[in-house]
């Protein structure tokens, strides 16, 4: 027992609503040992985030731990059980980031935006410590330079919207090292960074975890990274623990149904789907329905997003654009729908009786008729669903701008909703009544309604668990092959490209700097940066973890070999 200094037993959280008590953590159990990396997975809603919350009291109200112990071992050998504290009292907050200290997943919601960030990291020293300013300011230098943020004595000063999402997630692990916590707790840190990014920040914490010998209680809903980082897994589903172990019996020998189902997904996305390689080949010759010719624009503020981009779209084809966030991929989708006005180059279009037109240029009129054909799937299926509509109005809305309505309009939302897998019986409910998956159904459905020709699908999966994901990437899959659609599918994922994408662009810094057929690029990648966007990927099988012997692409050292 000496080496266990978390020990979780028979928790229970519960939230109170009108029907009842909801279970959101029933009866979990488990141990924290030094220096270990404890990963937490399940999908959405399974109880990850408010296992760990419970740990810390930061349930959010009007939620409490009903019952259950969290018993910590702390620095002078003692041991507390967190659970009898008082959320608001003074020994729970003494134990908040000096012993346990958490990440978060949306680092611009837990960070401020009016204090620079080195008095963000220097306020956790003098709550704890009650360390001076000149002190303060030389540790938090020192922690920039853990976390390896270029250039630190300037960095210090600046404010978090001036830095990007990894670098304001390392600015999060920096606040949470500051007092040398003996436990971290990581909730999703990495789910809204790209490969690369997620790859650095991944191995900064297993160096610190070295460095500093803390446990690590990692949340996450991605198999590939708990293959790369866990030495013992805890498997969730609604709010229950479904099996734990070590990570190689998890991957290798599960024991519970759901683990298998988890697992399955995950290793269903390592190759293309069977949908795809039996499919016929587009013919040569085919006409492209979406031609780009040398697509530039640059914003109010001089960065050019979107630099002398050129690329095709055939009939029925599904082309990916892959790339680190920030690389342009979703400037340039917004500018084929015209949502963004480009400076320069061609989007020519061709429409169902073969007249040609170019967005980029198109007057109002034409560019209505366009935007019928050309529908948008939208990354975030939150912000993009009206929370004042239910969801018949909102898969409604293209089919009332089209001329539909009475009988006809509602017949056809009913058709579409069963399209998607949705009952038509729920249409009266709101978006906040649906999960993430659903809700992603729902855009899904509002962009087919007016039978389109191309959909721009920008990171149409990315909120979603993986089990979830092959599930929409199969729907998107069907209706393509039902409806003849073709997909322009933007994504940083590398491996949904390689599920369901026939030809791949690879984008950097507002470059396409590759493209060729998926299998081509994948296996045989030609440039350097799709090399170290392929190394990048989490593996899903922990006796072949590859990602800390990745390839990294050094832009500067390229240019000067090339220059």
């Amino acid at each position: 027992m000496s080496d266990t200094i978390l020990q979780v037993r028979d928790l229970r959280t519960v939230f109170p609503t009108r029907t009842g008590l909801f279970k959101a953590v029933d009866g979990v159990s488990f141990d924290l040992k030094r220096g270990q990396t404890l990963c937490v997975v399940g999908e959405s809603g399974s109880g990850k985030s408010v296992t760990a919350r419970s740990i810390l009291q930061i349930v959010d109200r009007p939620g409490r731990i009903e019952s259950g112990s969290i018993l910590l071992t702390r620095a002078d050998g003692s041991i507390t059980d967190l659970a009898k504290l008082d959320p608001r009292g003074r020994d729970i907050r003494s134990v908040r980031g000096k012993e346990i200290a958490m990440i978060f997943q949306e680092p611009m919601s837990s960070l401020s935006p009016v204090h620079r960030i080195g008095t963000q990291i220097g306020e956790t020293l003098r709550i704890h410590f009650g360390t001076s300013k000149h002190e303060q300011r030389e540790r938090v230098l020192e922690l920039l330079r853990q976390v390896e943020i270029p250039r630190p004595e300037s960095a210090i000063d600046r404010y978090t919207f001036e830095f990007s999402g990894g670098m304001r997630q390392r600015v999060m692990i920096a606040m949470a090292l500051a007092c040398n916590p003996s436990v971290l707790i990581a909730d999703e840190p990495t789910t809204a960074l790209d490969v690369t990014t997620q790859a650095e920040i991944l191995d900064l914490i297993r160096k610190l975890q070295k460095s500093h010998g803390m446990a690590v209680l990692f949340i996450t809903h991605d198999m590939g990274v708990v293959a790369e980082i866990a030495d013992d897994v805890l498997v969730m589903y609604r709010g229950k623990v479904m099996e734990t172990g070590p990570v190689e019996q998890i991957f290798h020998a599960p024991q519970d149904e759901y683990t298998r189902r988890l697992i399955g997904s995950v290793v269903k996305l390592e190759k293309k789907a069977e949908a795809r390689t039996a499919r016929a080949a587009i013919p040569a010759g085919t006409k492209p329905l979406l031609d780009v010719r040398n697509l530039s624009m640059t914003f109010p503020s001089g960065l050019k997003a979107v630099d002398d981009v050129s690329l095709t779209v055939r009939p029925g084809e599904t082309l990916g654009i892959v790339g680190e966030s920030g690389s342009g991929k979703t400037t340039m989708g917004r500018c084929l729908l015209r949502i963004y006005d480009p400076q320069a180059g061609s989007i020519d279009y061709r429409r169902p009786d073969g007249q040609t037109i170019d967005i980029r240029t198109a007057d109002k009129a034409s560019l209505q008729k366009v935007r019928r054909e050309v529908r948008m799937i939208f990354q975030d299926p939150v912000g993009s669903l009206s929370p004042r509509k239910n969801v018949g109005q909102i898969i409604a809305e293209p089919l009332k701008l089209a001329g539909m309505r009475g009988r006809e309009l509602d017949d056809r939302v009913a058709e579409l909703m069963l399209q998607v897998g949705l009952e038509p019986s729920w249409r009266e409910r709101y978006p906040h009544a649906f999960s993430g998956g659903q809700r992603q159904r729902i855009g899904i459905a509002r962009a087919i309604a007016v039978n389109p020709r191309l959909i721009v699908a920008d990171e149409a999966t990315s909120a979603l668990d993986v089990s979830l994901r092959s599930q929409m990437l199969d729907l998107m899959m069907k209706l393509q092959d039902e409806l003849g659609l073709s997909y322009v599918f933007i994504s940083h994922d590398m491996s949904v490209i390689r599920y369901m994408c026939d030809r791949v662009a690879v984008m950097y810094r507002g470059k396409i700097v590759e493209t060729g057929d998926t299998d081509q690029v994948i296996n045989a990648p030609a440039h350097d940066y799709t090399r170290a966007l392929l190394s990048a990927i989490p593996h899903p099988d922990p006796r072949n973890r590859r990602m800390h012997n990745r390839f990294r692409y050094d832009a500067s050292r390229a240019a000067s070999a090339n220059g």
